[in-house]
């Protein structure tokens, strides 16, 4: 069987650990073990050095000296800076991919909001959120940018896991289908308008492991 390139092996390590991170398997401040992780994966420590570098690109994770690559910790500073960031990006692809919406397109689009709407708990909920925004923004044909949000929403949904630790409440998505119809009826710049706000919104939740204690908060759109 051909031999795995490492840069692959190391995307694969790093998209893992990503995911384990985001959906708050690894918790803030645990240790990433470069020989377990090695051992794991049944790999070297090279590519597993890289899928560190990587994760702290994302800013998922930090190197101390002589103290290893822990996962990263997050504060209100952070939620609102990515908020802020994803109500920037994310407008500048809608008005990009606007005129490449289909009403197929659309249509995908009302069903994964119906299907968020419908979601038992928050990890349903969010891919359906993800799916949303993907669909109406990959149309901008912009790479980059398209990356660039991804890893957005990948905080994002950090955030919001953590946020709902023990639990889900239903909700209605109504700023979809404003953002929708507005999409429907040519109205790209209210569409934006709407988007902008819907993303920004930080909602603020009680602490479910310690009543009394200090609020969580994340990005719910």
């Amino acid at each position: 069987m051909p031999k795995e390139p490492e840069d692959t092996i190391a995307s694969r390590i790093s998209r893992i650990l990503a995911d384990r991170i985001v959906r708050g398997e690894l918790t803030s401040g645990e240790r990433l073990r470069q020989d377990h992780i090695a051992e794991e994966f049944n790999t070297s420590h090279v590519p597993v050095r890289e899928a560190f570098r990587r994760l702290e690109a994302q800013g998922l994770a930090f190197s101390e000296p002589r103290r290893g690559v822990r996962v990263a910790s997050f504060n209100f500073e952070d939620v609102r800076e990515v908020a802020e960031m994803r109500a920037a990006l994310e407008v500048l692809a809608l008005r990009h991919a606007a005129k490449h919406l289909t009403p197929a397109i659309l249509e995908a689009a009302e069903q994964a909001t119906k299907d968020g709407d419908d979601a038992a708990d928050v990890h349903t909920w969010e891919e359906a959120n993800r799916r949303f925004h993907r669909l109406i923004l990959t149309p901008c044909n912009m790479k980059r940018l398209l990356s660039s949000i991804d890893d957005l929403h990948a905080a994002s949904a950090r955030f919001l896991f953590s946020a709902w630790r023990s639990g889900w409440e239903r909700r209605t998505d109504q700023d979809h289908r404003a953002i929708l119809t507005a999409l429907r009826h040519g109205k790209v710049e209210e569409a934006a308008s709407i988007l902008q706000k819907h993303v920004q919104w930080i909602g603020r939740f009680p602490n479910a492991r310690k009543p009394g204690g200090p609020e969580a908060f994340a990005i719910v759109g």
